[in-house]
């Protein structure tokens, strides 16, 4: 499919643009794209629209249909991982040596494990991310950029930009580009209401597990007010609020100030820095317990970049669809190229091909939350540093891909209204309930558009660096 340009290449008039980013200000907080402020963000007495774009993204409609159909492979492949004990013990064993929070992570899926699950359901809200990569040909195709299986976010405030995006095209002119509805929030929902359902308790809740710090507190609350609307109770709690009032029952029930949680949904604990030593035991007393968790800690491993970059390896995702080559296919098609450091010939052929080209690559350690690749002649300098050292499975490279610019104008309080040279990068939504050895939901839930400024290599929403967008077809 062939690249294509932007609506913000038909504006040039600076005065329009000040216009249209005014009604779209105003359109953003009345249909509740909105966060809190830097200043007070644990108060909802003053809050700002969420940053975004003036127009949205165009799209190729054949590359946007491929996403959504592979996302139900890659819900089963995240669930079909993380119940493999032997192939995540092969994938992390050299990351575990090296990186503290995995090995973190994987001693409270070693102990678990040999506990045995207390839980037969298990709950995945993932989201694949993707970049649309414009070879030198002009064709574009969709490339893996990594997938999440814990806290996604914004699902929320992306189900309610469409509406949003109509009006400013109304108010422009524009009566050609159709934004499609997003369903995001609401099938997500249906998922964790599933769940609820199976674990057979009216009076058990969800528990969102969140941040003391919420400034993107309204993604969740419509999510929290989907769930509300189908009669299933939410409660939000901190890590310490387990540590100090959480306990098992004899039964491995997770109570909390007097609730049974049917639900553990984590919207916190994906970066080391989440985590004191209370903290990690909250979290082993939840992943004991009966409670459905979204992810489980062996979800959570499935998503790691190392995990990611093991897959792509021939023959891995035959072994988990043995007798599906469509799914293999599927999937297999939007990998990048993805190569391991670990030490040996394979990691030495690795390392020297990125410190040849390092502009070819990007260098990614098991981190999420955004902001944590590597670029360029950085790449340079951290692999130097630790090319003779085990550490260097500290990280993956990952083949650099090269998406399309596009003009559009980024709205963002403080920053000034300017067109730029923006780059976009397509989020899906999968949901997915697995009871026993039945698979009761596997659902495609929706999409999400980041858009960025071209002069930034990496970072999201919440990073402060991109904004909410959404896609047309083209």
């Amino acid at each position: 499919m062939a690249c294509s340009l932007g609506l913000g290449e038909k504006f040039t008039d600076g005065a329009l643009l000040e216009q249209l980013a005014l009604v779209a200000k105003d359109a953003a907080a009345l249909h509740g794209v909105i966060m809190r402020t830097k200043e007070d963000p644990n108060s909802s007495e003053v809050v700002n629209y969420a940053p975004f774009t003036l127009f949205p993204t165009p799209i190729p409609k054949p590359v946007f249909e491929q996403a959504r159909l592979v996302q139900k492979d890659f819900n089963l492949l995240v669930d079909m991982v993380s119940r493999d004990s032997t192939f995540l013990e092969q994938a992390l064993a050299s990351t575990i040596i090296v990186d503290n929070f995995t090995a973190r992570l994987f001693k409270i899926y070693r102990h678990v494990l040999q506990e045995g699950a207390s839980s037969p359901i298990n709950l995945g809200l993932n989201r694949s991310d993707y970049m649309l990569h414009c070879g030198e040909n002009g064709i574009t195709s969709l490339k893996q950029i990594e997938i999440n299986t814990i806290a996604a976010s914004f699902g929320g405030l992306a189900s309610q930009l469409p509406a949003v995006h109509r009006h400013i095209l109304k108010v422009a002119g524009i009566h050609d580009v159709h934004v499609m509805e997003n369903t995001t929030v609401a099938v997500l929902a249906h998922g964790i209401e599933k769940a609820w359902s199976i674990y057979g308790s009216d009076r058990a809740v969800v528990m969102f597990l969140v941040e003391e710090t919420q400034m993107n507190i309204f993604d969740q609350r419509l999510l929290e007010h989907e769930l509300w609307n189908q009669n299933v109770p939410v409660i939000r709690r901190k890590f310490e609020d387990v540590t100090e009032k959480g306990y098992l029952d004899g039964e491995k029930r997770l109570f909390l100030d007097g609730h049974e949680v049917a639900v553990v949904y984590y919207r916190y604990g994906y970066m080391p820095q989440q985590y004191t030593e209370k903290n990690w035991e909250a979290r082993l007393m939840m992943e004991r317990s009966r409670a459905v968790k979204c992810p489980d800690i062996a979800g959570h491993l499935a998503g790691t970049k190392k995990v990611q970059q093991e897959l792509s390896r021939p023959g891995i995702l035959e072994r988990f669809f043995p007798d599906n080559p469509d799914a293999v296919s599927r999937i297999r098609s939007t990998f990048a190229g993805l190569y391991s450091l670990d030490q040996g010939d394979e990691g030495d052929r690795a390392l020297a091909m990125a410190l040849r080209d390092p502009d070819m690559f990007v260098l990614k350690p098991q981190r999420e939350g955004g902001g944590n690749n590597i670029y360029g002649e950085n790449i340079c300098h951290v692999l130097n540093e630790v090319k003779d050292s085990p550490e260097r499975s500290v990280y993956i490279l990952m083949d650099k891909i090269t998406p399309l610019p596009i003009n559009n104008c980024i709205l963002r309080r403080g920053s000034p209204l300017k067109l730029q040279t923006c780059l976009s990068e397509l989020g899906i939504f999968g949901v997915y309930v697995r009871h026993g050895t039945e698979m009761v939901l596997n659902e495609c839930a929706g999409h999400l558009l980041r858009t960025k400024s071209s002069e930034f290599a990496d970072g999201g929403v919440a990073a402060g660096v991109a904004a909410l967008d959404n896609p047309y077809f083209t």
